[in-house]
């Protein structure tokens, strides 16, 4: 047999292509934490959706896990402690169970809306919900100049932030993820 014969006759090396990207999960990829644990590095976390006063304290997307609710929140490392929920008109200390969104640019958006309502055509990431079900979605919403994470539903006519101690009732022009 030539060696023309023979290279034709090998087949290519076995090249495994990159299995296709699942669709992340409606409520996103969480690291769950609690007040005792160490905060994830950067890797983990991604970049930070918002940044406290100032523009240098990183502020993240959370889940606030409560006995029968679970309510989207705002992730602040540097307070103590971290996790802060808009509840019953403050900003509640939460010093339970939470999980920490990643904010991954690739697979979601933040689209500007208003009144608690859904945007049409899009499917917003579910942050949560109440104790009678009605579901909560991740906002962010200005407050005294710095963009803050919070929670919004349909229910809400808004979305709820906690901010300076209180909880921030915004009904216009902020952004559902």
């Amino acid at each position: 047999m030539s060696e023309d014969k023979k290279e034709k006759d090998i087949p290519p090396p076995y090249q495994p292509s990159a299995p296709p990207r699942a669709p992340p999960p409606p409520s996103g990829y969480r690291i769950p934490l609690n007040t005792s644990s160490t905060f994830p590095n950067s890797y983990y976390t991604k970049t930070p959706p918002c940044f406290d006063l100032g523009d240098t304290s990183p502020v993240f997307l959370g889940s606030a896990i409560f006995t029968n609710s679970v309510h989207p929140c705002k992730v602040a490392p540097h307070l103590t402690p971290a996790c802060r929920v808009p509840y019953a008109g403050t900003e509640l200390e939460h010093n339970g169970r939470y999980d920490l969104l990643p904010f991954d640019s690739d697979t979601m958006e933040w689209v500007p809306t208003s009144l608690g309502r859904i945007p049409n055509q899009r499917r917003p990431v579910q942050g949560g919900y109440e104790e009678n079900g009605a579901s909560l979605y991740h906002a962010i919403a200005t407050v005294r100049g710095v963009r803050v994470p919070g929670k919004t539903g349909e229910h809400l006519g808004g979305s709820n932030i906690a901010f300076g101690g209180e909880e921030h009732i915004v009904t216009r022009g902020y952004e559902i993820l």
